[in-house]
């Protein structure tokens, strides 16, 4: 595993599993970071990696529901997947890209911590991955994610 920093948020490289894993504490309890990651009207404000609203957030929050994100920088390329798993206040599991992303929320004394997991379909997809920024990308996300917390608390 190969640890390092992007934008404060801690991330490792698992390449025998490969995984690109996130930590962040955040001051928000596990319920009010659950609905920051499943209501279409707080996701937007927060999600595109640039700091903007989504020009489009639409999510169907079921298992086996649809969901389409897009920016307003690159409207030509939407974030879209399927939920796989939705469990209040603990964990969301989704699939995009190929890869199976899941965010896990642990309640702490001091607020939450949060974990989310990318796990790549190959050793290849996961050099994909990493080449295309994805690490960068969503360790801006999550810090996006903090600062909307902390605001809107």
């Amino acid at each position: 595993m190969l640890p390092t920093d992007t934008n404060s948020v801690a991330f490792t490289i698992d390449e025998v599993t490969h995984t690109i894993r996130f930590a962040r504490d955040l001051d928000a309890s596990p319920e009010r970071v659950f609905d920051a990651w499943t209501q279409p009207d707080q996701l937007a404000n927060w999600w595109d990696a640039m700091g903007d609203r989504l020009a489009i957030c639409e999510m169907d929050l079921r298992p086996g529901g649809a969901f389409r994100f897009v920016s307003r920088h690159h409207p030509d390329k939407p974030f879209t997947g399927t939920y796989l798993e939705i469990s209040p206040p603990a964990r969301l599991v989704f699939d995009a890209n190929g890869a199976t992303g899941t965010v896990l929320l642990d309640e702490e004394s001091a607020g939450t911590r949060m974990r989310v997991e990318i796990a790549c379909s190959s050793a290849d997809h996961l050099a994909q991955f990493v080449a295309m920024g994805v690490a960068d990308g969503t360790g801006k996300t999550l810090n996006n994610l903090e600062k909307y917390l902390e605001a809107n608390g």
